[in-house]
């Protein structure tokens, strides 16, 4: 009986991973169950999945949780340090690190400090803190199975984790795919004028709003490359970003000798989870087989890198090194919150994000302190920036 930690229980990947573990009820056992504000919710899942102990991440609003679990025999707790203390308690052996943003990192971090199998969604703590994270995960004998598609993709082609920086792996490259978002082929003069509502309505994927304008702009699968980077040991020029509509091919790896391996499905998260809930073995994931004649066609192009250059300033911090992921990363959480509350043009979010680059920032990128520390002084300029062009 797996023991499983659902931090992000209430967002679109929690939803997910607890239709899954419903499904395999002699298998899995959801022990924590958290989220960020939303208590009613939070409350209605404990009353069917019957945690130990229920995390609200705002303080403000754990005597509403304690009320509403006060007919079970659930632990209420609030605050990032219940949630780090909840993903290194003993009473978990895996983490489902879906909490979305760098709010997620501390958490993340406690699950690989005390080796549980780290089930990572949360894509910003491998930007964020990426060598601090492999280093704990090394150190501790941790288990990482990504949980974003594109690199639960991956990792299913590789023959190992590591296989990318093995000379005898034979593995060349790594091709990220990436749906194209609501906005593909639109010209930058076109995408001057489009509403949050417009950025939200992904035309493959359900997700939530922020990650949903990450896709929007491209920035998703910029993060997903210095992602990769850390989580498969790829230099920059090793991974590449392909244009696919469908979302059916979820990524490929290519080889020396000209083979390309790629993973397909349908695109639903719960593929991804149950791979990683069950693995080494494949369970049932409540998804439907695809119809390869149905689908008819599978397209592909490059990404408009002029329209788009969240891309490119990605690429370029990932290069840079050092906290420039960091930066990059809380200026985008900043962008993005000011765009979905309609302070700042959608074009105007890479330059947000280019601007606080080109601050001059500086901070100590080797210690979770001092990142915290670079990622504040970020939010601080990124503001800043943003108010500038609101």
């Amino acid at each position: 009986m797996r023991r499983v930690a659902v931090l992000g229980a209430t967002g679109s990947i929690g939803a997910s991973a607890l239709d899954v573990i419903a499904r395999h009820p002699d298998r899995f056992e959801a022990t924590v169950l958290s989220a960020n504000t939303r208590v009613d919710e939070l409350a209605a899942l404990c009353h069917r999945f019957k945690p130990r102990r229920a995390i609200i991440a705002d303080p403000a609003r754990l005597a509403d949780l304690k009320a509403a679990l006060s007919d079970l025999d659930c632990i209420a707790e609030a605050g990032p340090e219940a949630l780090e203390a909840a993903a290194g308690d003993t009473e978990t052996d895996t983490v489902l690190a879906a909490i979305v943003g760098a709010a997620g990192m501390r958490s993340t971090l406690a699950a690989a400090r005390t080796g549980k199998r780290l089930l990572l969604a949360n894509k910003e703590s491998v930007v964020v803190a990426g060598a601090l994270l492999m280093r704990e995960v090394a150190d501790n004998g941790a288990e990482i199975l990504p949980i974003d598609s594109e690199h639960n993709a991956i990792f299913q082609c590789l023959p190992s984790p590591q296989a990318v920086a093995d000379a005898h792996s034979g593995v060349e490259r790594i091709v990220l795919t990436a749906s194209g978002g609501p906005f593909r082929g639109w010209s930058r003069e076109r995408l001057g004028v489009v509403t949050p509502e417009q950025a939200c309505a992904h035309p493959n994927w359900d997700m939530g709003r922020k990650i949903s304008v990450d896709s929007a702009t491209l920035m998703n699968k910029g993060l997903e490359v210095i992602e990769a980077h850390w989580l498969f040991a790829a230099r920059p020029e090793q991974i590449e970003v392909v244009v696919h509509p469908q979302s059916i091919v979820h990524s490929l790896v290519g080889y020396r000798d000209g083979s390309l391996l790629a993973q397909l499905g349908q695109p639903d998260m719960r593929t991804a989870l149950a791979y990683g809930l069950g693995w080494p073995e494949r369970i049932d994931a409540g998804v439907r087989a695809l119809d390869m004649a149905a689908l008819g066609s599978l397209d592909f192009e490059p990404p408009d890198r002029h329209a788009f250059p969240c891309l490119d300033l990605a690429y370029s911090a990932l290069e840079q090194g050092g906290g420039a992921p960091t930066i990059l990363n809380a200026a985008n959480e900043v962008a993005v919150s000011a765009f979905l509350q309609r302070q700042l043009g959608f074009l105007s979010i890479p330059e947000v994000i280019a601007a606080t680059l080109d601050a001059g920032l500086d901070g100590d990128s080797d210690s979770l302190e001092g990142l915290i520390a670079l990622d504040a002084a970020a939010r601080r300029e990124a503001e800043l920036q943003a108010a500038r062009r609101h």
